[in-house]
């Protein structure tokens, strides 16, 4: 690299979408390695759950704002370099303004919405985006430059259906993974500013870490992109939560009625009709599940309704983890015209707090 790789560094300007499990070795990474200017966005604040993935944080700073902590580790490591933080949630209102300044943007998020506004305002911006996404054993990394190759689009045109993938908290994620993906993330990001070898345009990593196994798939780009193609249609950062399906109107949205883990453990010790319908994947059942339940995946559930017809005009109960997939179960169910649904609130986590602790936590 030399002095001339040294001082480009020196001068570059990265923004990290996320300071969590990629974002924490990432900013260590690059702070050492002398990048002048770290950018940090992240509008959540140090959880005890966090510590087993994001090495930033300790005990001491549990319910201090993250990027406020962060800060305080990069100055600690190396003081030089200028760190910018944004606690803040990022969103079409604020997310052109925010890269603007920066020369690389990093997404280390955990979600859909974010991914899709990162990848079009960096298409948007001419600026490329360096990828990473984590769960339980797998990981992947890619760089998404518009102006050399494909976008996040080319690769996912649409996102999955609502709560069809789970979260890093809901699905768990192995403690050490974040840290290998986080640090391919930081190698592309100084191959980018100094010039320096071959980067990821165009090219997937896949990372099985049970098979210690690396996978490497050609990207091209799409020439009906809605984003960077031919003719894109996205021209302006658009409503990302209504396109991944995460939120809708007020008008439009399904209430699901939530149950206490003790009420249902309580109607059906004393023989009450009720269905209580678990939405996991299989792995996750596999680790802990509620006697009595029945077992029927939110991807599936969809398909599969006609196994529970007869429960249409009877209590059914959903859960989940901790209750996200559930939620988006009984909005199916319901729509569907399932009339007695509802929610075990806070989902097997609940149960295992608050009902039977032989059942285990993950």
């Amino acid at each position: 690299m030399g002095p001339e790789g040294q001082l480009r560094l020196l001068q570059s300007k990265v923004l990290l979408i996320g300071a969590g499990g990629l974002g924490c070795p990432l900013a260590l990474y690059l702070a050492a390695a002398g990048v002048g200017r770290l950018g940090l966005v992240d509008d959540d604040v140090v959880d005890l759950s966090n510590l087993q993935r994001q090495v930033l944080y300790g005990t001491d700073d549990v319910g201090r704002p993250k990027v406020e902590v962060a800060r305080d580790k990069i100055h600690a490591l190396n003081p030089d370099v200028q760190v910018d933080v944004f606690s803040t949630r990022l969103d079409s209102s604020n997310a052109l303004e925010i890269f603007e300044d920066y020369d690389v943007i990093v997404d280390g998020t955990d979600n859909f919405p974010t991914r899709y506004l990162s990848n079009d305002a960096c298409v948007l911006l001419g600026k490329p985006n360096v990828y990473g996404s984590i769960l339980r054993f797998d990981g992947q990394a890619s760089v998404f430059d518009a102006r050399e190759g494909p976008c996040y689009r080319c690769l996912f045109p649409e996102p999955p259906p609502p709560g069809s993938v789970p979260s890093c908290e809901e699905g768990g994620v192995l403690g050490v993974l974040p840290g290998l993906i986080a640090t391919i993330q930081a190698t592309e990001t100084i191959k980018i500013l100094t010039g320096l070898g071959r980067t990821l345009v165009g090219r997937l990593l896949l990372y099985d870490a049970l098979a210690m196994e690396w996978t490497e798939f050609a990207l091209k780009k799409d020439p009906a992109c809605p984003a960077c193609g031919d003719n894109p249609t996205v021209t302006e950062l658009i409503d990302y939560q209504g396109f991944c399906g995460v939120e809708s109107g007020a008008a439009d949205r399904v209430q699901v009625p939530g149950l206490p883990a003790a009420s249902v453990a309580k109607q059906m010790e004393s023989g009450e009709e009720l269905l209580l319908l678990d939405v996991r994947d299989p792995e996750e059942v596999a680790r802990a599940a509620i006697d009595g339940s029945r077992r029927i995946p939110l991807a599936e559930l969809e398909g599969r309704l006609a196994e529970i017809e007869n429960w249409k005009r009877r209590p059914v109960v959903v859960h989940c983890h901790k209750g996200g997939r559930s939620a988006r179960a009984c909005e199916v169910l319901m729509s569907a015209g399932f009339e007695e649904v509802s929610n075990l609130d806070g989902g097997i986590e609940a149960w295992s707090l608050t009902v039977d602790d032989n059942v285990p936590r993950y």
